[in-house]
């Protein structure tokens, strides 16, 4: 698999176990972001080719209910092993797919693989309780599975995010209907392949690809789908909420964000430095927790952004397939953002300390490169600030006291993650507290992937991913109460 995929390769859906063309017979091109050149045909997928891919969840689900907790974990534990037997392969594919360096993708290939073998390990424990109300009567919980569940899976992290919601609606027991974005859709696909061969009943891990308008659609709109997960922005995930409201559909919800990383004059700065850096540009600034607000105690400002500019001079930007610092975003339409948003950052008296530019050097030229970007002298009130960018660039806002920078952190529609630097363990804990963020990092930024739960405050999201408490969001509660 190891060599570049012929242009005129197609990929069909993934429907009760296999591969399934559209009833539409129609196709859409997808791109590899490092060249610029066509990368593949997909299916695209509309409400009939959902309508399909439910009827085989509703049967793949009675299978799967049948096997006992522990053989479900056996499943799951399985396709882990399988994801690290063809890691090489498939964060190829990634890098191909979304312009991921390979190194990142191989990391992200083995998240999927931790995603899998956690939930493999909690198939077997989901607990209910027995309640103590009265002397008469016995009185019970158990959580049980919705049935078929849809995820809306977004293109900055394809597998890793295919298998975060994918491994725990499994081991809840529940079967899957999945539709990738149009932008990447291959490693989504092979991942459900694989899942069948690692003994995953046919019907339980459906992938329908196509357009959020159509497919997507179609998928939030399916009466038998009777759980929810969607991850991308504010924008669609308030239509596929509003949307779920008029089902009476549960949901997750994974949207923006821009989260400060707060720098205090007592930080280890080398150390800040490193880790701002590593956040904003990490996956080409594509990731929603990204520590794009940069927030700097003003008596260290100079010394910091002089070691944040050292750090960023580190980054080598490039194809993905050479295994760069960082590889292009995603499309051209992503492009297209990002050099607006610098031009309006520049525009609002915003000062570039460092980049801005699109990378169009011999090698880069078809590829969707741009530099990474560190603005200073940024307001918390500049639109650079407020709006989610998905790229690399950073925006550093100076701030004099501890009570400045908790205002101005929370001063934010968004509230997913943050970060802050300081040496003081009780400054820490205390600044921690009184941050309006689902994920607080304290000297470091986000260091723990599979165990810890994710999710956000304020429009960045409801319910939790990852860990052991995203087991209450794939499962629903049944009271049993018996008179004795």
């Amino acid at each position: 698999m190891n060599q570049v995929i012929d242009v005129k390769e197609k990929y069909n859906h993934f429907i009760d176990g296999k591969w399934v063309e559209p009833i539409n017979k129609e196709y859409f091109e997808a791109y590899n972001p490092s060249t610029g050149d066509l990368l593949g045909l997909f299916a695209r997928g509309d409400a009939e080719d959902v309508e399909v891919a439910v009827k085989s969840a509703e049967e793949g689900f009675q299978a799967w209910n049948k096997k006992k907790p522990y053989e479900r974990g056996q499943v799951l534990n399985k396709i882990a092993h399988l994801l690290r037997e063809k890691k090489e392969d498939l964060a190829y594919l990634e890098s191909l797919d979304t312009g991921k360096p390979l190194s990142v993708s191989r990391f992200d290939v083995e998240t999927c693989a931790r995603y899998f073998e956690y939930m493999g390990g909690v198939a077997d424990k989901i607990l209910g309780e027995v309640i103590p109300a009265s002397n008469e009567h016995l009185v019970y919980t158990e959580r049980e599975p919705y049935g078929v569940t849809g995820h809306i899976v977004p293109w900055n992290g394809p597998i890793t995010m295919a298998g975060r919601s994918g491994a725990v609606a499994l081991a809840a027991g529940n079967s899957i209907v999945m539709k990738p974005a149009e932008q990447t859709c291959i490693t989504t696909l092979l991942l459900a392949e694989l899942c069948i061969e690692a003994g995953l009943p046919k019907g339980v891990f459906n992938v329908v690809t196509g357009y959020g308008s159509e497919a997507g659609e179609a998928v939030v709109n399916h009466p038998g789908i009777r759980k929810l997960t969607f991850t991308g922005s504010v924008k669609t995930g308030v239509h596929v909420a509003m949307k779920a409201a008029e089902r009476v559909v549960p949901i997750s919800l994974e949207l923006g964000g821009k989260s400060p990383n707060i720098v205090f004059e007592d930080a280890d700065l080398d150390a800040a430095a490193k880790g701002a850096m590593k956040t904003f540009v990490m996956n080409s600034g594509q990731i929603c927790c990204a520590g794009t607000r940069l927030l700097v105690q003003k008596n260290v400002m100079d010394s910091f952004v002089e070691r944040l500019i050292e750090e960023v001079q580190t980054v080598r930007v490039g194809n993905a397939l050479e295994d760069p610092t960082i590889g292009p975003v995603v499309s051209q339409e992503q492009l297209d953002r990002i050099q607006n948003y610098i031009s309006i950052g520049e525009k609002e008296g915003a000062e570039i300390a460092y980049g801005g530019k699109r990378l169009e050097d011999c090698q880069l030229a078809n590829g969707y490169f741009v530099e990474p970007t560190v603005f200073k002298n940024v307001t918390n009130s500049m639109r650079i600030a407020r709006e989610e960018i998905f790229g690399p660039v950073v925006s550093i806002i100076p701030f004099d006291t501890e009570e400045e920078a908790v205002e101005i952190a929370n001063d934010s529609e968004y509230g997913l993650a943050a970060g802050l630097w300081s040496q003081n363990i009780h400054r820490c804990h205390r600044v921690a507290k009184q941050l309006q963020a689902g994920q607080v990092y304290l000297n470091d930024y986000q260091p723990i992937g599979v165990e810890a739960p994710f999710g956000g405050y304020k429009k960045s999201g409801i319910g939790r991913e990852k860990g052991l408490e995203s087991i209450h969001d794939y499962t629903q509660l049944k009271t049993i109460i018996s008179k004795i």
